[in-house]
């Protein structure tokens, strides 16, 4: 008893019943773990980029804005702007601001004192910039968006700057109108969000005319 034993315990694991087992149920396994890699991890990957730069090459390579052979931008992510010949964009709640590596907004909840005063210091800044203009100031002008990265503004945000734009740049403001509805977005199918003008390509519009 003590040699079987003892020629028992010397068996390698592999030819050992229970070990043949095992491996039986071990190697479907590891090949279909790496079947699986290859397949979700590689192949997929490679699939959809392909198709994503034959069929939507602009999207794929993150919208960019390129002017005189150079990116300048992304229609997907806002820049800021504070020179008066330009319009605004809706501030940031990123830092530093519109930073894509960052996405997030203010959290500052509407009885916060510290959105009271951001609101405040943005709405003195937008009539230092342009004093002949009274009327209300609209909301996504002094307040960020959930992403702090919106590249768009409310046509109603545009046209409140539009005369300060006008006048800084000695342009006609059906002019400058006129461009504002050309680089207006709207709703998805005519159904989904709301009209946005896209601050950004707006405002290389701007320095695309000749006077």
């Amino acid at each position: 008893m003590a040699l079987d034993v003892k020629y028992e315990a010397s068996r390698p694991v592999s030819a050992h019943p229970k070990g043949r087992a095992m491996f039986a149920q071990l190697r479907p396994a590891l090949v279909l773990l790496a079947a699986l890699t290859l397949l979700t991890g590689v192949a997929y990957p490679l699939l959809i980029t392909g198709i994503a730069q034959a069929a939507f090459p602009r999207q794929a390579n993150g919208s960019l804005i390129v002017k005189d052979g150079k990116p300048v931008g992304s229609s997907l992510i806002g820049q800021p702007f504070d020179d008066v010949k330009y319009f605004w964009s809706r501030p940031s709640g990123t830092a530093p601001a519109y930073n894509a590596a960052s996405s997030t907004g203010t959290n500052l909840g509407p009885t916060n004192p510290a959105l009271t005063d951001a609101v405040r210091q943005r709405i003195l800044a937008l009539r230092a910039a342009d004093p002949d203009t009274h009327g209300p100031v609209p909301v996504d002008l002094v307040t960020a968006s959930g992403s702090g990265l919106d590249p768009h503004i409310s046509p109603a945000a545009a046209l409140y700057q539009l005369p300060r734009v006008a006048r800084a740049r000695g342009l006609d403001v059906q002019q400058v109108s006129s461009l504002i509805a050309e680089h207006t977005d709207l709703p998805q199918l005519g159904l989904f969000g709301e009209p946005g003008v896209n601050v950004l390509e707006l405002n290389l519009a701007l320095d695309a005319l000749k006077k």
